[in-house]
């Protein structure tokens, strides 16, 4: 844990108090997943912060040996279900990604990988690289929109990174069939990341990472989850004027509490900043 803090999603713990999973790099710059608790009464005091990995990079070889980057976490049935993006570094090309998934017994047990292998990976509708998801269940249908690499180029900034859709009966078998969920609005864009979709009574709100010359966070919204319509104008935060996220915005985190709405978030060079959180003004 000696850089970054990059990735945060929230999950309640008990009264105020809340546990930030978030991704952070070794001497190797292999990203762990680890945790830290706060009050969101008082959110920069330490309540504690994990000392060993929640979720450490693979065995040599597997799909995560290069690193786990913290994706999504989901309640169901009494057991945690933590889907995380496990790097492997290329030759070709910068990195391979695929999807993993770790699951707890318990508010109190340890996550334990289902696999060695990835739940979601390059497939016959994802050729190239997957990253980010985020998960929801509704009734026996689970629902995953991540990212996809459409591409590679000589440069970075030939990716062509966006949003997919896929759904599973159960959470670890997924059936991608290549629908697009979010698309380019220009040419100068050329990746989105982390998507955190909430849904409310009358829509599905999405809030996700997308990139020209730096990271902004934008918006969209959709009746069906499936079909979305940006609104990158509401998302409803820029950076700041000065300090440590001045430059960019990231991988934000929505969630819920006591009333409010809230935004985990990372700022200036994906995370080595580290996190902040913000809250929707009412």
């Amino acid at each position: 844990m000696l850089t970054h803090a990059a990735n945060p999603v929230a999950e309640w713990r008990h009264d105020d108090v809340f546990r930030v999973y978030f991704s952070a790099r070794d001497g190797d710059r292999r990203a762990h997943i680890c945790f830290v608790d706060i009050d969101l009464r008082k959110p920069q005091d330490i309540l504690h912060l994990s000392e060993q990995p929640v979720i450490g990079p693979g065995q040599l070889g597997a799909f995560d040996d290069s690193g786990t980057s913290m994706g999504c976490l989901v309640h169901h049935e009494g057991r945690r279900y933590l889907y995380y993006l496990g790097w492997n570094l290329g030759v070709t090309v910068p990195w391979r990604n695929s999807i993993g998934l770790a699951v707890s017994e318990g508010p109190g047990a340890p996550f334990e990988r289902v696999s060695l292998a990835p739940v979601l990976d390059r497939n016959h509708a994802d050729p190239f690289s997957i990253s980010y998801p985020w998960v929801a269940v509704e009734g026996d249908r689970w629902r995953m929109w991540y990212g996809s690499n459409l591409s590679w180029g000589t440069r970075q900034e030939e990716m062509n990174h966006l949003f997919k859709y896929a759904e599973s009966s159960d959470g670890v078998h997924w059936n991608p069939k290549g629908v697009v969920a979010l698309r380019f609005k220009d040419s100068s864009e050329y990746a989105m990341s982390k998507p955190t979709v909430v849904r409310d009574d009358d829509l599905y709100r999405m809030w996700y990472s997308y990139r020209g010359a730096a990271y902004r966070i934008g918006y969209a919204e959709s009746s069906d989850g499936v079909a979305w319509t940006r609104r990158d104008e509401e998302a409803g935060i820029e950076p700041s004027d000065s300090g440590w996220d001045a430059d960019s915005v990231c991988y934000p985190c929505v969630f819920d509490h006591d009333g409010r709405r809230y935004m985990l978030y990372n700022g200036s060079r994906y995370g080595d900043t580290g996190f902040g959180l913000a809250v929707q003004e009412v």
